[in-house]
């Protein structure tokens, strides 16, 4: 399949960064075609403009500030999120994707003004994800991350989409051990994606 991997984290050399890499193996490995989308390293601008939200409605003109993305999105056919979880949500650079790519016309149509999804296309979607605390922290706030990747986005392609959610959580009590079988389940689970 074509893999559009989203990933949004800053730094190089990180646990995320270790993360990507051990996904990305797993996806070659089972020989899938990944487009690598390193949200800071290709400096998106996730701040949705008052002239964006001007014309969010008029299609296909609302793609035009974001039209590489686009069809980036257009051309998978499964989707990759690799993130840290910040203040129990998505890191500001990937929800700002969302806001800004995910438009009228492109994830969702508007038909007498009821939302439908368009996202057909995308057959799986996996998300990768960090907490630095316990996974029961995450639960008494709805874990919105988990929900953003398993409802969200799945009901953006009709609910057809195979979803699965990768989490590792305690990361700021993380040792060597439990990193070390984190990245090895990454790397499986990414082989039979």
């Amino acid at each position: 399949m074509r893999v559009l991997y989203l990933y949004a984290h800053p730094l190089a050399g990180s646990l995320h960064f270790a993360i990507r890499e051990a996904a990305r193996e797993g996806l070659a490995e089972a020989g899938h075609e990944v487009d690598l989308c390193d949200l800071y390293a290709e400096g998106f601008d996730p701040v949705l403009s008052a002239e964006e939200r001007r014309g969010y409605h008029a299609i296909p003109a609302n793609r035009a500030p974001v039209e590489g993305y686009v069809r980036r999105v257009e051309r998978a056919e499964a989707l990759v999120l690799s993130f840290p979880t910040w203040s129990f949500g998505l890191p500001a650079i990937l929800k700002g994707f969302f806001d800004r790519v995910f438009l009228p016309g492109v994830s969702f149509t508007l038909v007498d003004g009821v939302a439908r999804p368009n996202l057909t296309h995308i057959r799986k979607i996996a998300g990768i994800s960090t907490y630095g605390r316990p996974r029961w922290n995450a639960l008494w706030v709805a874990d919105p991350p988990r929900m953003a990747v398993t409802r969200y986005l799945r009901a953006l392609t009709g609910w057809r989409a195979q979803v699965e959610y990768h989490a590792l959580y305690d990361v700021n009590r993380l040792t060597e051990r439990r990193a070390a079988g984190f990245l090895a389940r990454v790397r499986r689970g990414m082989a039979r994606f």
